[in-house]
């Protein structure tokens, strides 16, 4: 249940004369188009002007440290989870970085129709291909002074830092690794737990009495015991997912119960039912197991007491996640049948999500009137006015969770159903090679006239060596230009900051996430080059993505 996605970067004391310098320049200058006929290009769909930005998102200024890895800020991005236990279905959505923010805009020019033949700079990416651009350019020659310090320092001479990789995921206690996947305990676990040894507590002061206080030790051995319950059911889901070839993320308990991470969506409606239903099958499993020890010890001891609470806990987790509505595993149940029956993943998804809705609303008003009117075990004489606000509470919690998950459920399924629009090709920026000595005036100057908004450094043979990012670019002023070379901004290529032009979707993202960076150089299946992908393109285009109706 992550989220995602404007913009905004602080600007320097000198931006505005700055940019209006830029306007001058750009004035003086012809424009490509209105003076030369060119090879006609369709708009970009993600244009250097981003598109109104979802709300709590922003760009933060550009950091010399951390280059981003474009798909880890909103992770989860595609979740189911359960209140009580379940899973998370994700496809990791890009979020803002500090080294993607865009370079202040200055005026540009208005027309940025390809140059003619005689004009375009020479180089492995001019002419062969010509890629979409946005419907309001703004060139690489027009960025303004700011603040970012990107790469470089305020002269631009610093070399680029190399990519990290992003961290593992965290999210509390690590406990342990079963096959493989990180078990984490959240901070919220140890408020629940906390509020399950008293609960318990004054349950146990009425069945056995003689305890004294050394019934919050029972209480909380029982806690413990409960979420033990809890990674079992989670543990199922894993193994399931792994079964399946499906990569799990981590496995996190937390208030309210467990969540399984699993990163991709089953391929099948028959796998997505399975994977859904071993969670609640084990804990059936594990009522029953507790049942029968229940049988062999006395009733009224403590071990009968809280055998008898671990069987009847895990039947109320089965019998709660069974419920068909998202995101609970038996919501995931429902979405596979209406998968299968329709063949549309997003129907059964559009469906169990509504009935989540509805049963949330169930919760709220239903779990309040069962615990007064005593179905749920509870007498009269034990229900007070403490008890009459906690269940409201509990009620109110468990039905914002369940109505969340189904909102976030309908929301990322309508991401993965447009997650094929994205593609390398129509998001990729056009590029302009220049050699490692030349001046950084110069290359913005060829970049404008070819109406280019990336730098790629190659060598004597056209050898793409390093690309320049735009971050490194924005930290230079103006006036020294002239005699930076463009190889001390750039950013060494590795193997995997070579992207396929062919990539699309989630082969896409996968490529991109396992080398995170702020640019990433696109390549035909020849080798040749065709031009550079920004990461603040992709994550703008999964914000697009997400505000798109299905």
């Amino acid at each position: 249940m992550d989220e995602s996605g404007g913009s905004g970067q602080p600007r320097s004391g000198t931006d505005e004369a700055t940019e209006r310098h830029g306007e001058q320049r750009a004035s003086s200058a012809p424009a490509a188009g209105a003076t030369r006929s060119g090879p006609e290009r369709p708009e970009h769909p993600t244009g250097p002007t981003p598109p109104t930005a979802a709300p709590g998102t922003s760009e933060a200024a550009p950091s010399p440290d951390r280059p981003h890895d474009p798909t880890d800020s909103a992770h989860e991005a595609a979740t189911h989870s359960d209140p009580s236990s379940g899973t998370e279905d994700g496809a990791e959505v890009p979020g803002a970085s500090p080294d993607q923010a865009e370079a202040p805009a200055g005026s540009g020019s208005p027309d940025e129709a390809g140059p003619s033949a005689q004009d375009a700079p020479h180089g492995p990416s001019d002419g062969a291909h010509p890629h979409p651009e946005p419907e309001h350019p703004r060139t690489l020659a027009h960025s303004g002074t700011g603040t970012g310090t990107g790469t470089g320092t305020g002269t631009g001479t610093g070399k680029a830092q190399p990519p990290r990789r992003g961290r593992e995921p965290g999210g509390g206690l690590l406990m342990g690794r079963p096959f493989g996947v990180p078990v984490y305990v959240a901070p919220s676990w140890f408020l629940v737990a906390a509020l399950i040894t008293w609960v318990f507590g004054g349950q146990l002061d009425r069945v056995l009495p003689e305890l004294g206080a050394l019934r919050y030790l029972v209480s909380l051995f029982f806690a413990v015991a409960f979420y033990a319950s809890v990674l079992v059911h989670e543990l199922a889901h894993t193994v399931a997912a792994l079964r399946f070839k499906l990569p799990v993320r981590r496995i996190q308990l937390q208030f309210f119960g467990g969540v399984s991470e699993i990163e991709k969506e089953a391929e099948t409606p028959g796998r997505e039912f399975v994977l859904s239903f071993v969670g609640p099958l084990l804990s059936l499993v594990l009522s029953g197991l507790f049942y029968l020890a229940m049988l062999a010890v006395e009733p009224g001891t403590v071990p009968g007491v809280l055998l008898a609470g671990l069987m009847i806990s895990n039947l109320i987790v089965a019998a709660f996640n069974l419920l068909p509505g998202l995101p609970l595993d038996g919501g995931r149940m429902l979405r596979a049948v209406v998968w299968k029956i329709t063949g549309r993943p997003m129907s059964g998804t559009i469906a169990a999500a509504w009935v989540g809705r509805a049963l949330a609303v169930s919760v709220l008003i239903g779990l309040p009137l069962l615990t007064q009117s005593g179905v749920l075990g509870a007498t009269q004489d034990h229900v007070g006015g403490m008890d009459t606000v906690t269940d409201a509470l509990l009620a109110a919690i468990l039905a914002a969770i369940i109505w969340t998950g189904a909102g976030n459920s309908l929301r990322m399924a309508r991401l993965r159903e447009h997650l094929p629009e994205l593609r390398a090709r129509s998001l990729t920026r056009r590029a302009v090679p220049v050699e490692t000595s030349t001046p950084l005036s110069e290359a913005l100057r060829r970049a404008n006239e070819a109406g280019a908004r990336a730098l790629v450094v190659v060598d004597a043979d056209g050898e793409p060596l390093s690309l320049v990012r735009e971050a490194a670019i924005v930290g230079v002023p103006e006036h020294r230009r002239p005699w930076v070379a463009v190889s001390g901004l750039a950013q060494d290529l590795t193997d995997g900051m070579r992207v396929s032009a062919e990539l699309a979707g989630e082969a896409l993202l996968d490529t991109l996430r396992a080398t995170p960076a702020t640019e990433y150089l696109v390549v035909e299946d020849s080798g040749e080059i065709y031009g550079v992908l920004s990461a603040a393109d992709v994550e703008r285009a999964f914000v697009k993505a997400m505000a798109r109706p299905s």
